[in-house]
């Protein structure tokens, strides 16, 4: 699904629009309720993780797969990573692909299935929490501490695709810092499920010190949160003059690029976009723009491993 998040959602309170479409959140209660009562599918021959979100977009769901998939393979596991495979969603896709080993099909079970045929003991999905069909044995939710609950409303008066209060049925958090205190969303999570363990993360550039920070640059995205990027850029003294963003897995056509450099060159700017928007732009087009390639770091790695350790029983 392409979209640009509605401003509404990320209001501190629900506004008169919320409540309006409150009848239209209606199906998605009927969805939640179906993945309570559904029994759903144990596969006990491979290991699986599903790193989700109850929030629509923007929580870091692949930097944190791929983060997990280093950490483990690290630990020596036989890990895969998978996605469902959406057409357009082919930018992580292709992420997953640089990054790790992966597989996609247009089911779940169907990955699982060819996972345990190239013997492998631990799958991590990225994404796939509302998934009726399985059972995972580690639920991981991520969130963005920034935008958080947005206006705290289940689709479409807001950004959640589950209430809150299913936080008691998972297993784990990622909460991605933003340099805040955390301490009342802690307490909240910890309010609901008294249980569940909560992992701060923060994302880091890699390729940061190849921009000349002497210069002016033009930024372009179609990403679920496209002001962490921007945010991100600014932290580290780059001078962002323009930003344009763009619906949510955005595919790029040779118009679109070629306006988007044509406006940088009457600023006068560089462009510079995020892995996962540049990965989707074709070869020819890519001359003249630059990408910010990221890393998630987790505090307390080790926390990480020993808690996944534990929940294998290993």
């Amino acid at each position: 699904m392409q979209f640009i998040k509605p401003k509404f959602w990320d209001l501190k309170k629900p506004n008169l629009l919320s409540y309006l479409l409150l009848p239209l959140t209606i199906p998605i209660r009927i969805n939640n309720m179906l993945l309570e009562l559904k029994s759903k599918k144990k596969d006990e021959r491979i290991k699986t993780i599903c790193v989700g979100n109850i929030y629509l977009g923007g929580t870091g769901k692949t930097p944190t797969t791929i983060k997990l998939y280093q950490l483990l393979s690290q630990q020596g596991y036989e890990v895969l990573t998978a996605n469902k495979d959406y057409k357009e969603h082919l930018d992580e896709k292709i992420i997953l692909e640089r990054k790790t080993e992966t597989i996609s099909s247009k089911n779940r079970l169907e990955i699982i299935d060819k996972a345990i045929s190239m013997k492998k003991k631990i799958l991590i999905f990225d994404d796939g929490l509302q998934d009726k069909k399985i059972s995972y044995d580690i639920e991981f939710v991520c969130f963005d501490q920034k935008n958080w609950l947005g206006n705290g409303l289940l689709i479409p008066s807001g950004p959640l695709r589950e209430k809150i209060s299913s936080l008691k049925k998972y297993s784990c958090i990622f909460l991605k810092k933003d340099g805040e205190d955390t301490s009342n969303k802690t307490q909240l999570i910890k309010n609901i499920n008294p249980n569940i363990k909560i992992f701060y993360t923060h994302f880091e550039p890699l390729n940061i010190d190849q921009f000349d920070r002497s210069k002016k640059y033009l930024i372009f995205s179609g990403i679920g949160n496209p002001h962490d990027f921007k945010n991100l850029l600014i932290k580290n003294k780059l001078n962002i003059i323009d930003e344009i963003i763009y619906p949510d897995h955005y595919m790029y056509n040779e118009d679109d690029i070629n306006k988007i450099k044509k406006h940088a060159n009457s600023l006068g700017a560089k462009i510079i976009t995020t892995e996962k928007d540049y990965v989707k732009i074709s070869e020819l087009d890519k001359e003249g723009i630059n990408f910010l390639e990221i890393n998630l770091l987790i505090e307390n790695e080790k926390e990480l491993t020993d808690f996944i350790k534990e929940k294998f029983h290993e």
